[in-house]
């Protein structure tokens, strides 16, 4: 092989592995490639519930922990009350309704497993709570505000539809100084 030759099939080599960035990622030390979007809800921890000072409206806030969006929903005051209990590790004197919904569950064999905050329309927020029972799954409607009272007892996970942190306004974390 002469020496043109040789300059000729190092470039043409050298073209076809630089010059192909669609096969980029194919190459040792080639770009990262983003693994696929995560689907589904997502569990989300309940970071806090206060009375908010400018509209004395009653409010949740939960942050997904996949991608740490959060999300703020105006629930009722007496559904404050009933998150704030567990959430401070409160035990009141006598049982809250959630109390005695958890309690009436454990003596009838049932099983609260999750609760999914799954759709934003019209300005309000839907839930469906999960229960097993004899080996059977059951789904009931409910408030979130409810699905989350009845979660943070029973310590099973709240998880978000990603629709709904998408149509409810959810922000994301704020990100650090990019340099």
């Amino acid at each position: 092989m002469t020496r043109r030759a040789r300059y000729v099939s190092i470039a043409l080599l050298g073209a076809a592995l630089l010059g192909a960035p669609e096969r980029a990622h194919q190459a040792p030390g080639g770009p990262e490639v983003a693994p696929p979007k995560a689907t589904g809800p997502q569990e989300a921890e309940v970071v806090a519930v206060f009375l908010n000072q400018s509209t004395q409206q009653p409010i949740v806030i939960l942050r997904g922990k996949r991608d740490g969006r959060s999300l703020e929903m105006v629930i009722g005051l007496p559904e404050m009350v009933s998150i704030a209990v567990p959430l401070q590790g409160v035990t009141p004197p006598r049982p809250l309704t959630h109390d005695l919904f958890l309690t009436l569950f454990g003596r009838l064999k049932v099983k609260l497993t999750r609760v999914v905050i799954n759709d934003f329309r019209d300005d309000i927020y839907y839930a469906t709570v999960y229960l097993t029972a004899g080996g059977s799954e059951l789904q009931l409607d409910s408030r979130p505000s409810d699905a989350i009272a009845l979660a943070l007892r029973a310590k099973v996970p709240v998880l978000v539809e990603d629709r709904v942190f998408e149509r409810g306004g959810a922000s994301r974390p704020p990100r650090g100084p990019s340099i």
